[in-house]
């Protein structure tokens, strides 16, 4: 077992819930903003920082995750959209399968195109079962992957498609409305795979104030993953913080 899903792990075990922040990659274009997004994430005491995203616009992408390596002292693990979003600069990826999808390229396909670049940069993969939730309404990774979301409400359909990644062996559930949502995925929800599955759940997607991410918390999410409301208000990731730790 790799640092990264050991220290999720260990998270999980104790009961400790961890914070995880999503830069998006066409931040490296402005450098001076990019620093101080790091720099208010690792202040903010996050626990780890995710670079990346479904439409990269930006041919970028290695020297952004250098900068961040650079400017962090938290775990930089990899949130890849296509095979071409890897960086030996990062610590980890995470190894996704959408699981919640019938793409076979998402389920597979990319996974053969990346496994040897991966292995000769030494990442730590760590397999991840990816459940697209609809959050309301139409989001660029839906439409880039070319598969229809998880209706928001049929927590049943949730619990199984997650059962069925852990059955496969996937080490982690990443449950996701998409950036710019307009609802995070529901409580019952992740109430619903919490009691089906012993793998940490990781949750992104529409979180945009503390006492959503402490009643996603409550309901058994393990990592909470923030990106574009933090993008937007910059301080907001300080009262996140410190509705997760606590």
């Amino acid at each position: 077992m790799g640092a990264v899903l050991q220290q999720i792990e260990a998270a999980k075990s104790s009961g400790r819930k961890l914070l995880a922040v999503l830069i998006d990659p066409d931040f490296g274009q402005d450098e001076a903003l990019l620093e101080r997004t790091v720099q208010n994430a690792c202040m903010a005491k996050a626990d780890l920082i995710f670079v990346g995203g479904s439409l990269l616009t930006s041919a970028a992408f290695d020297h952004c995750v250098h900068l961040v390596k650079q400017w962090s002292d938290r775990p930089v693990v990899l949130f890849p959209g296509s095979p071409a979003q890897l960086s030996v600069h990062a610590d980890a990826v995470l190894f996704l399968s959408l699981i919640s999808g019938r793409n076979p390229e998402l389920l597979i396909g990319h996974h053969v195109t990346a496994a040897p670049t991966v292995r000769a940069l030494g990442l730590e993969a760590i397999p991840t079962g990816y459940m697209l939730v609809d959050g309301g309404k139409p989001t660029t990774v839906s439409y880039v992957s070319q598969t229809f979301p998880i209706p928001h409400d049929k927590p049943g359909i949730a619990a199984a498609t997650a059962i069925a990644g852990e059955l496969l062996g996937l080490r982690t559930i990443y449950m996701d409305t998409g950036s710019g949502a307009l609802r995070t995925v529901s409580p019952e929800m992740i109430a619903a795979v919490r009691a089906s599955v012993e793998a940490p759940i990781i949750i992104g997607g529409g979180i945009r104030d503390a006492a959503t991410a402490r009643a996603l918390c409550e309901a058994g999410a393990d990592v909470l993953v923030m990106g574009t409301a933090f993008e937007q208000d910059p301080e907001l990731i300080f009262a996140m913080s410190e509705a997760v730790h606590g």
